[in-house]
């Protein structure tokens, strides 16, 4: 098989996590890496052989890029990403998709008229567990889910500033917004609480977001979700998982770093254990597609990617005013998340 060569676009933790997993394969090759931070960029290509680039403009005319990773903050994913779908190369672009609903369609858009594949980063979307979760819940309506994202974070400048990188609501909490679309249906409307508590994940004073809050997504079946997210200081275990419950059913899907399914269906304990981590499930599906040209085989398309952020966003509005919200339709159809 052919090696594919691969473009590193922004160079913080986020990118060296792929990088670590890109550097398991003997099928690609990271030969390039951009950054505005050139020590950081250095940084990382030192660690993959890979050439320093003045800029991701220079990156992506340099040749040699089979597929680059978008591993920029939220607020800068657009002309990165439109840059690229314009030169016809496959972008694998980190979540959420952009800080706002208008940049995100600009970038949906953009993706079905060039043809181009991307893939957007919701790793836990790739696990092989949620096909056996469908399977199990087979012919039910989940009433109730409850998400759990609790543990440390490293501290990013734009992830403390709620203007440019939407805070926990974006990073943290839209990961269990889209398990609960994929697993549970459309969101209606979102409820938001927080707690004014300190928790240690960030240092004092840095930053203008909650180190905790809840989220209460009010689904289009009828049914309610809870998405509880805590920034905790570095050093304490970290618990990510969701519990799904429908009549004669009640799952436990335990997340990183373990990938376990276990609970019970009419009465018969079941457990199932993920053929492979989220991240790496997640860039196989994405060199698939790209190795077939089809855009269609990435897991989580930029569409599905922007229904998240509409739910995302809710969140945002809802924290601001302290009232419910309607989520906002990104169909054009009127039809919101259903």
């Amino acid at each position: 098989m052919a090696t594919t060569g691969i473009g590193m676009i922004g160079a913080g933790w986020m990118a060296g996590q792929h990088v670590e997993e890109l550097s398991r394969r003997d099928d690609v090759e990271v030969r390039g890496v951009a950054d505005v931070d050139a020590e950081a960029a250095g940084s990382l290509a030192g660690r993959c052989g890979a050439r320093v680039h003045d800029g991701w403009e220079e990156l992506l005319d340099a040749g040699g890029i089979d597929a680059v990773w978008v591993c920029t903050p939220p607020a800068a994913h657009v002309e990165v990403a439109l840059a690229a779908f314009d030169r016809g190369i496959p972008v694998y672009l980190e979540k959420p998709i952009a800080r706002g609903l208008a940049e995100g369609r600009l970038i949906a858009d953009a993706a079905v008229r060039s043809g181009a594949v991307c893939a957007v980063g919701y790793q836990w979307h790739s696990l092989d567990l949620l096909a056996q979760v469908g399977e199990l819940l087979a012919g039910r309506t989940v009433g109730l889910v409850l998400g759990r994202n609790l543990g440390p974070t490293q501290v990013r400048p734009w992830f403390v500033s709620r203007a440019a990188g939407g805070g926990n609501i974006f990073e943290r909490a839209s990961h269990h917004f889209d398990l609960v679309r994929l697993l549970a249906g459309g969101v209606e409307a979102v409820t938001v609480a927080t707690s004014s508590v300190p928790l240690g994940g960030r240092p004092p004073g840095e930053g203008d977001i909650e180190d905790a809050l809840c989220v209460v997504l009010h689904l289009c079946s009828g049914a309610m979700a809870t998405v509880v997210v805590a920034w905790l200081r570095d050093g304490m275990p970290g618990s990510y998982g969701m519990e799904i419950v429908a009549d004669g059913v009640s799952l436990t899907l335990e997340l990183d770093p373990g990938f376990v399914l276990h609970g019970v269906l009419d009465g018969t304990p079941v457990r199932r254990v993920a053929a492979a981590p989220a991240l790496r499930a997640s860039i196989e599906s994405f060199l698939a597609a790209v190795r077939a040209g089809d855009p269609a085989l990435v897991v989580c398309t930029p569409a599905d990617a922007l229904r998240t952020l509409a739910v995302a966003a809710a969140a945002e509005a809802a924290l601001a005013s302290g009232a419910t919200e309607l989520v906002g339709d990104v169909t054009g159809d009127g039809s919101r998340d259903r």
